[in-house]
């Protein structure tokens, strides 16, 4: 057993953070020889600031970043080695200095629908709740059936479950991705196809942060790098960028590829579902961040200075 460990993971405490941290250790050991032996990496738990405050929804206490700033903090000084990361709550500009070097392969991207009243969105009854922390969820919701309740709803995979299972919302929707790594995709009622209801960017994509100067690190999780996921997130995160997403701004993205071509589907809505624009780009897997950032411009574009303001003035109240 090493004495001190080789490697510092951090991450978050919920068991899908952990599930995600395990799943690096353990593609890290396969890897490396010398990162196998028990110790050679430690699992550090930080608690964020999304993880202590549990009673408001995200976009009312600063939206992106709150899953990962405590984390960036102990990369910076020097307390852990590598961040890991769901990579749909990363913002768009990391602090300097750090860099996502490194991601896994991408799980299921969509969205898993629960119920005891319905198999799917348009099977619920009339006036039926349904609960989401996510603005992008909420807004696809009421786009596609404005009769439904929808109200916000946040915890782990498994307090939102057991409130379903209370009866406090009729129904809710979780990632996939989420699922299927802590083993629990027999529990979906049904996943959601892309055209029903697309994905956040990056939805689930597991990045691995670490300091820009660091080389030994960046050797070591280089060797699990996967380069198509890494080509599709970088489409959906240019996109993002360019419209300066938070989670006050309801924005899905999803890339795909076949062989070197890639198509790129994005969407920005309005929070209550009145407004949804809609872009789509195809092209070569080598223009993947160009086409995000056009896909994001034409948007932007399309909804006009008068939805952001909006959006900001909501968001203000």
């Amino acid at each position: 057993m090493a004495d001190t460990p080789l490697l510092r993971l951090g991450t978050r405490g919920s068991p899908l953070a952990l599930a995600q941290a395990y799943e690096t250790r353990r593609l890290l050991a396969e890897a490396h020889p010398e990162l196998s032996g028990e110790g050679a990496i430690e699992v550090v738990v930080i608690q964020t600031t999304g993880d202590m405050i549990q009673d408001r929804a995200l976009s009312a206490i600063g939206g992106k970043g709150l899953f990962t700033k405590e984390i960036e903090d102990g990369l910076q000084d020097g307390s852990i080695d590598i961040a890991v990361h769901s990579m749909k709550d990363v913002p768009t500009w990391l602090p300097d200095g750090l860099e996502i070097s490194t991601v896994l392969e991408r799980e299921d991207p969509r969205d898993a629908f629960f119920s005891n009243r319905a198999t799917s969105l348009a099977d619920l009854p009339r006036g039926a709740v349904v609960g989401s922390a996510s603005l992008r969820r909420q807004a696809q919701i009421k786009a596609f059936r404005p009769d439904l309740e929808v109200i916000t709803f946040r915890g782990s995979v498994q307090t939102r479950l057991r409130k379903l299972e209370e009866g406090q919302v009729d129904a809710t929707l979780l990632a996939v991705a989420g699922l299927n790594r802590l083993g629990k995709s027999d529990l979906i009622t049904a996943a959601l196809s892309t055209e029903e209801m697309l994905p956040a960017p990056a939805q689930g994509a597991v990045g691995l942060e670490i300091r820009s100067d660091n080389d030994r690190v960046r050797a070591l999780v280089d060797a699990i790098d996967h380069r198509p996921t890494a080509q599709r997130i970088s489409a959906e995160r240019a996109c993002l960028a360019e419209l300066d997403g938070s989670c006050r701004t309801p924005i899905a993205a999803l890339a795909e590829l076949d062989g070197e071509q890639l198509h790129l589907r994005c969407l920005l809505a309005a929070p209550d579902g009145s407004e949804i624009f809609r872009t789509e780009r195809k092209g070569s897997v080598q223009e993947a961040v160009l086409m995000g950032q056009d896909a994001g411009r034409d948007l932007k574009a399309q909804a006009g200075e008068d939805f952001f303001r909006m959006i900001q003035e909501q968001a203000g109240h």
